[in-house]
């Protein structure tokens, strides 16, 4: 029985913890108390599951005995007494869903949320971190890895922004239409980020996040069906389809993983790619171009494969430079600097690799592992060697290391 109660508990924190927090948060106001009542919960839950058995509603139990441990906890510090009625109305209603016959009885609270993160008063570098901790429970270790700072410094961080929402008394609702455009980008920059942390944990990297990738795509159906007119919101929902339409060419029946251009089509999701292709469409007829449709209609031009055989690497340029001009992050330039290399050959792969900052790509693998590509291109295999191993290194992904493992033998060997 201990071993199924941690089971279910484990399974509760990772698939309903923004969940129960955002719907605590969002009556309480306060969101480091509802984080702290749930992960209280959940240890109780560990304690007390073996021995009386797990409930027919654990979501339910957990989410009662949090506000149980969320009224203790204002008995015994100082809370405004305009936030008492509210509070006790929370707790009420949590009593009553306990008593409903279906787990997911209480409303799902988790876009209220995100915009609270990405409230002005919030300091927009921490928007993403703070989103991707509070609503999709990841730890702020994974997240200072994702951000390239250290772990002490991200908790210092989350903690101070936590405190904000607090103290300020920032609201728990969508924003109205004037202030929506500026709060949304963030909201959309926070999937993406979640769906691509998800993304890249189905390599095996460490952190059992690979639900994340679904989590991420119900969160933006979820927007889609408050903003369905919205192209940018359509434009991400496209993207993460693309990109999960490809889950099971990933990957080979020995899990070796398959780069996309030698991915086999035949294993690709037809319906889940056909629905973004749709969605692409929805979302040009907007006339509003935007980076997630941009990055989208990247995607497309490689689905595009499994209809005609062929990759429009011309295309690829294009979209590239126009998504450079609206968001100039590293990993796009990095990506056009890989098609360039198809397009104008590898030394204009490699030129363009040259030309970026040394401090951004130091530890960033992709550029390593496409800038060993194009070394072992053009010849130059002492050079190649050394950017393999850079991009072994960096890489999180046992399955990602092998790849290059595999190339750098053959870089050794001398039939790369």
């Amino acid at each position: 029985m201990t071993v199924e109660a941690e089971r279910v508990a484990e399974r509760m924190a990772r698939q309903s913890y923004g969940k129960l927090v955002a719907f605590l948060a969002a009556r309480s106001r306060d969101l480091p108390a509802a984080e702290d009542a749930l992960s209280q919960a959940l240890v109780d839950a560990l304690r007390v599951w073996p021995e009386r058995g797990i409930p027919d509603r654990p979501e339910a139990w957990v989410l009662v005995t949090a506000r149980r441990n969320l009224m203790q906890a204002a008995r015994h510090r100082s809370v405004r007494e305009n936030a008492r009625p509210t509070i006790v109305l929370a707790f009420e209603e949590a009593e009553a869903r306990m008593n409903e016959a279906a787990t997911d009885a209480f409303p799902d609270e988790r876009l209220k949320l995100l915009f609270a993160c990405t409230h002005p008063q919030i300091d927009k570098g921490i928007h993403t971190p703070l989103m991707l901790q509070v609503v999709l429970g990841i730890d702020a270790k994974a997240i200072a890895q994702a951000f390239v700072v250290s772990p002490a410094a991200m908790g210092q961080r989350l903690v101070r922004a936590k405190a904000n929402i607090r103290d300020t008394g920032i609201g728990f609702a969508i924003p109205d239409r004037h202030s929506l455009p500026e709060r949304l980008s963030a909201v959309l920059s926070a999937i993406y980020a979640a769906y691509g942390l998800g993304w890249d944990d189905l390599d095996g990297a460490d952190g059992g996040r690979s639900g994340l990738s679904s989590e991420a795509i119900w969160l933006c159906r979820a927007l889609l069906s408050m903003l369905p007119e919205e192209p940018e919101v359509i434009g991400l929902l496209a993207l993460m389809l693309y990109c999960e339409g490809r889950r099971a060419a990933r990957h080979n029946a020995e899990g070796e993983y398959i780069a996309l251009d030698k991915q086999s089509t035949d294993r690709w999701n037809a319906i889940m790619l056909a629905e973004a292709d749709t969605l692409l469409r929805k979302a040009g007829a907007a006339n509003r171009f935007g980076p997630f449709q941009c990055m989208a209609a990247i995607q497309s031009v490689h689905a595009a494969r499994r209809l005609t055989g062929l990759t429009d690497w011309d295309a690829l340029v294009i979209l590239y430079d126009a998504l450079l001009m609206m968001q100039p992050t590293i990993g796009a330039r990095v990506s056009r600097a890989a098609v360039l290399g198809r397009t104008k050959g590898p030394k204009a792969g490699l030129a363009s690799l040259d030309a970026m900052d040394a401090k951004e790509i130091r530890a960033y693998q992709p550029y390593w592992a496409v800038r060993a590509h194009l070394l072992t291109e053009v010849g130059d295999y002492p050079a190649a060697e050394a950017a393999y191993l850079s991009a072994i290194g960096l890489s999180d992904s046992p399955a990602v290391r092998c790849f290059l493992m595999d190339r750098l033998t053959g870089v050794r060997s001398g039939v790369a």
